[in-house]
């Protein structure tokens, strides 16, 4: 017997649970459909971000951090401490702590929703027909109003470096170690290698990231990017760019890593190799063929500005689709394809998407680059306000780096802001709220930010527009 739902969605990561809490609170009878299983097998909500990305890098950068602070920085401020002891096996128990009360608190909000969660790998059908393949082998038929597409995203294999067993490894891989290794290699020096690096950098790995493109962060401001390479290089990072992997041989305790630059060939050895080269949709297998839906080159769902596939009552959200792969702008979308199956008005503002990288110091931006605003021939201006004039800054111990905002020339209107410096990830909301509002350099030099804290910075920076920041000397003062 065929079940019918107003809303089904498949994938259970934060586009799609977004969706269907959403869609439950709306009044539609909801289901979710997901395959993920966590390490004992069991069924859980949550997706990648999660499981195997967000919520565990982000606690073992946080607890990697503690032990550094510890170790380096702590007797500088006063607090004498015994050589601190790491205990790998405690850390990565925390993580697993953390990402299973996650878990179970989406799985709570699910029933407290209203949201049937069905664990098992759902297929599109024609006609709004999905087909869901459980666990236990059964496989069972639903009917729907609307189905939304959320499947996520994988990491990006290589051919040059196929994953083996606990040497050469992907993302998920490198977040459970069971040892510190001694020397480290990462393919890639984009957000999830550098966070990382990072973290095994800190705990004692030496750490070699291999960059294919020339260019450091390409996706990030150029100013941001230039300061956030010599700060990695500072604390031991070793970046080498336009870095080509050729190939990788794994024997029984290490890999070798054949490599080449602009000088030529190279060979290094590593305890581990992570490869963290991107991620791409996770969209084979999800529909049947007659169901007709329109994918492109790279595996990504043909979607409108509102999330529609080609089919209609069918949307796709996250990862799957265009647009940069952070499971905000997925929550936002999912969220948004909820409304819309309910019959209301609904949009996202892609201008205006914060993305971080969660370093030390923390990289942040929202809306367009300096360069991409030369590209385009735009007139424009930029004020920055370095950390170091900052007192909240200087008492954290934390400051360097700095806040930048750009803004049109002739409406003052703010075009993007980018930062690098503490806390960050937090600093950027401010100046996502203000672009979301339409605000101008002088909206965000007028409001009142409390003293001392990091966020005056933005305010600074705006102020530094037109040559007037008040705790840092400007190449040119205006009355």
């Amino acid at each position: 017997m065929t079940e019918r739902y107003n809303v089904v969605v498949i994938g259970a990561g934060p586009a799609g649970y977004t969706a269907a809490i959403r869609a439950a609170q709306l009044g539609l009878k909801t289901a979710c459909v997901d395959d993920w299983r966590n390490a004992g097998r069991e069924p859980v909500p949550g997706g990648t971000c999660l499981n195997a990305g967000c919520i565990p890098s982000k606690t073992l950068l946080e607890s990697s951090e503690l032990y550094a602070h510890a170790r380096e920085r702590a007797a500088a401020r006063g607090v004498q401490l015994a050589a601190p002891v790491l205990d790998l096996a405690a850390m990565m128990a925390h993580k697993d702590k953390v990402v299973g009360e996650l878990a179970r608190g989406i799985a709570a909000l699910f029933k407290a929703n209203g949201v049937a969660w069905l664990p098992g790998r759902g297929r599109l059908l024609r006609a709004r027909q999905v087909e869901v393949a459980g666990h236990d082998g059964a496989v069972t038929a639903l009917a729907a109003d609307n189905v939304i597409l959320a499947c996520g995203s994988a990491p990006v294999e290589l051919k040059d470096a196929p994953l083996t067993g606990d040497l050469i490894v992907d993302s998920a891989g490198a977040l459970a170690f069971a040892a510190v290794p001694r020397r480290l290699g990462v393919i890639g020096a984009g957000v999830i290698g550098l966070e990382l690096g990072s973290v095994w950098r800190r705990l004692g790995s030496e750490v070699v990231l291999l960059e294919a493109q020339e260019q450091f962060l390409t996706m990030a401001d150029e100013q941001v990017a230039g300061e956030a390479l010599r700060q990695f290089a500072a604390q031991g990072l070793d970046i080498r760019l336009g870095a080509r992997v050729l190939g990788c041989e794994a024997d029984a305790a290490s890999v070798t890593v054949r490599y080449q630059d602009r000088t030529g060939a190279h060979t290094e050895r590593f305890d581990r190799l992570v490869v963290a080269v991107g991620r791409r949709p996770a969209t084979q297998g999800l529909a049947a063929e007659e169901a007709g839906l329109l994918l492109d080159e790279w595996g990504l769902i043909h979607v409108d500005e509102q999330c529609r596939t080609n089919l209609p009552g069918v949307y796709a959200v996250g990862d799957a689709v265009r647009g940069p792969m952070l499971a905000h702008k997925g929550m936002a979308e999912g969220a948004m394809a909820a409304e819309l199956c309910a019959g209301r008005a609904a949009r996202v503002n892609y201008a205006a998407i914060p993305a971080v990288i969660y370093t030390r110091p923390e990289i942040a931006w929202v809306g367009k680059t300096g360069q991409e605003l030369k590209r385009a021939g735009v007139d424009h201006r930029a004020g920055v306000f370095p950390f170091a004039a900052s007192g909240r800054a200087r008492v954290a111990d934390a400051a360097a780096g700095f806040v930048k905002v750009l803004a049109d020339a002739a409406t003052d209107r703010v075009l993007g802001v980018h930062m690098i410096g503490p806390q960050c990830s937090e600093l950027i909301a401010s100046a996502a709220l203000a672009m979301e509002f339409g605000a101008a350099g002088a909206d965000l030099a007028l409001t009142m930010f409390p003293h001392p804290t990091l966020s005056e910075a933005l305010s600074e920076a705006a102020l530094a527009l037109e040559g007037r920041a008040i705790h840092a000397a400007p190449a040119k003062r205006k009355p």
